[in-house]
């Protein structure tokens, strides 16, 4: 089945170019168009054929797709909002419906989208702006990007309108921002207002039509602001909620936490475990400055894993972290595959958790192991030795003994933390698979 996906463009009727107006006219009783009701009015000036349906849940689409080719048709148009592979549902039937194992093949007809629009209504650059889609996604995820001296251009859905982002701002220490709401881009309503922070959560804020867009101006020429939210690696301890408070408890430290987020060097679209994740602070920096990429994090100590999911709310990465309660090995029987690991903790089975996880491993995945009691770093020790044996393995390994500056009756000191031992092993053949420890 042929599968056309039309961009409509910003207008409250739309102007489609030569192939879509062709797409339209020679559909068949039999073939359907598929949108929203207010995209099915844009559509009053072209005139066709085929059976109208509203856009279902994209769970339920493929078993549609199914169902009307099984009924006669041989096409389909989505219709879809300005340009379709622009955070649009050009990506998601990409994703999908395409490839040779797919018998149905897609075709796309862009339009102007409303964030060109909005940018131009405005006379900003679209290279100079970063755009943020909230349309079905945690308000959360917005935190990230909230920056000093940005230009934050938001699709919107029911949950982030302008109070909801304003709000955001404030908790970012941002509160002196402004937001520019455009509504009802194309359409005779169509306005754009210019709003403070304060403005939006007055008692007295005006109404906004649902169909917005807004943008964020984080700083100008007379308001320099900082986040609260990091704007380079190394999470301040103290920023993370932790199970004994303050930055204590069960977190890897700021200046560990650096090393293995170097060492472990992930790509986009890589897949990460972090084992024994404690309260987040490697899987939330990992998932916070990667969010092209997938964290996992195990963890099965209830307060710890509460702290986790706090910790995820407050850096706004609850869309690539995924957070698995239980106890590794056991919970990691389902997960997808790893490209990276970090174990961090392994509550005895240290042994028995690298030699899965190694074979888990692609040629070239990488293992990361922390280690501070002698048992630990006696089973780090064999686990290298088997590498070597096996000659499967490129290992690099460093140990950091931090002490951090306090007072000492009104004196400056230095008091040691434990050494910590971290170990990495690229995995460099796949021809030998480790025999398990019993010792």
């Amino acid at each position: 089945m042929q599968i056309h996906v039309i961009g409509l463009g910003v207008a409250q009727y739309v102007t489609l170019n030569l192939q879509a107006q062709s797409v339209l006219s020679n559909l068949t009783p039999q073939d359907i168009v598929l949108g929203s009701p207010r995209q099915h009015d844009t559509l009053a000036n072209y005139r066709h054929q085929a059976k109208i349906e509203v856009l279902p849940k994209l769970s339920q689409l493929a078993a549609k797709f199914e169902q009307w080719q099984h009924q006669g048709a041989s096409q389909v148009v989505v219709l879809a909002s300005g340009d379709p592979l622009f955070y649009g549902v050009g990506a998601w039937l990409e994703r999908n419906f395409a490839g040779e194992a797919s018998s149905h093949t897609l075709s796309f007809y862009p339009n102007v989208s409303s964030i060109q629009a909005a940018c131009h209504r405005l006379g900003m650059s679209l290279q100079d702006v970063h755009v943020v889609s909230l349309h079905g996604r945690p308000l959360s995820n917005l935190r990230r990007s909230l920056q000093a001296n940005k230009r934050l251009v938001l699709l919107t859905d029911q949950y982030s309108q302008p109070a909801q982002i304003a709000a955001e701002c404030v908790a970012a220490g941002l509160d002196q921002s402004e937001l520019i709401v455009c509504e009802a881009l194309g359409y005779e309503k169509e306005q754009v207002r210019h709003f403070s922070v304060a403005d939006l959560l007055a008692k007295s804020a005006p109404s906004f039509d649902p169909l917005n867009v807004v943008v964020v101006k984080t700083s100008s020429s007379n308001k320099v602001q900082s986040s609260v939210y990091p704007s380079a690696p190394g999470i301040p301890d103290n920023a993370f909620v932790t199970d004994k408070g303050d930055g204590k408890g069960m977190i890897t430290k700021r200046e560990v936490r650096l090393v293995i987020l170097s060492y472990l060097s992930l790509q986009d679209g890589d897949t990460v475990w972090d084992i024994g994740a404690g309260c987040g602070g490697v899987s939330v920096e990992l998932a916070y400055w990667h969010p092209n990429s997938k964290v996992i994090a195990i963890e099965h100590h209830a307060k710890r894993l509460a702290c986790l999911e706090a910790n995820q709310s407050r850096f706004g990465v609850t869309q690539n972290l995924t957070l698995v309660a239980g106890r590794a090995p056991a919970a990691l029987a389902d997960l997808p595959l790893p490209d990276k690991v970090f174990i961090g903790g392994s509550d005895g089975e240290l042994s028995d958790l690298m030699a899965q996880v190694w074979c888990c491993l692609p040629l070239g995945g990488r293992l990361m192991v922390s280690a501070v009691t002698e048992d630990s770093k006696y089973q780090l020790m064999h686990f290298s030795t088997l590498r070597e044996q096996a000659e499967d393995a490129e290992e690099q390994s460093v140990q950091l003994a931090v002490a951090k500056q306090d007072l000492l009756a009104g004196q400056r000191l230095y008091r040691p933390n434990l050494p910590v031992t971290l170990s990495l092993f690229i995995k460099t053949s796949t021809a030998t698979n480790i025999q398990k420890d019993t010792k």
